[in-house]
């Protein structure tokens, strides 16, 4: 009978724990986001930005730019300069190369974050190979542009961005293609 009872409790013990780690699973997403706002992490980019700018000839912004690859992406990733100091309310443009050493097709997914996160909202980014998916052949290199605005509007206190890119390997989310012979077949 003892037995009996301390596995019954030890099974509702387990089903406790089994709901609160679902449960953080849904919550971890929420929090994560909000740590991120906290501490100046991880702001995202909306996407293309069809608005005028003036340009603001006192002020200069310097922005950094950063590339990293994700777990599982070899190809070589990174920035033409380190930084740009730019007037807000300018166009500006900086190009990323990327080229593919492995011996077959890849497929990669360029995602964005600004920091400081709270001047995410004034980063403004007109045409970005971050819009659409890159596909190289084996051996291929381009040259990828970014155009971005930086807001005039950006409060005076933030003199410094950094615009970071991790590409991602998404050749696996692909669909086969048909190689189709000259039967049709």
């Amino acid at each position: 009978m003892n037995t009996v009872r301390s596995s019954r409790r030890l099974v509702r013990r387990l089903l406790v724990l089994v709901v609160v780690m679902f449960g953080f699973g849904f919550a971890l997403v929420p929090f994560y986001e909000l740590m991120c706002q906290a501490f100046g992490l991880n702001g995202k980019t909306g996407g293309p930005y069809r608005g005028e700018q003036v340009v603001d000839d006192q002020r200069l912004v310097r922005v950094l730019f950063v590339s990293s690859n994700a777990a599982g992406m070899n190809w070589a990733f990174y920035p033409k300069a380190s930084e740009l100091r730019v007037h807000p309310g300018a166009v500006n443009e900086m190009i990323f190369v990327a080229s593919n050493p492995d011996s077959r097709p890849m497929t990669a997914q360029a995602v964005p974050s600004v920091a400081p996160g709270r001047a995410a909202a004034w980063f403004h980014k007109t045409e970005c190979f971050c819009f659409t998916q890159q596909v190289l052949q084996p051996g291929e290199r381009i040259e990828m542009p970014v155009r971005f605005i930086i807001d005039r509007d950006l409060p005076g206190e933030v003199q410094q961005l950094t615009l970071a890119y991790t590409l991602f390997d998404i050749t696996a989310r692909q669909p086969p293609v048909a190689h189709v012979g000259k039967d049709g077949g």
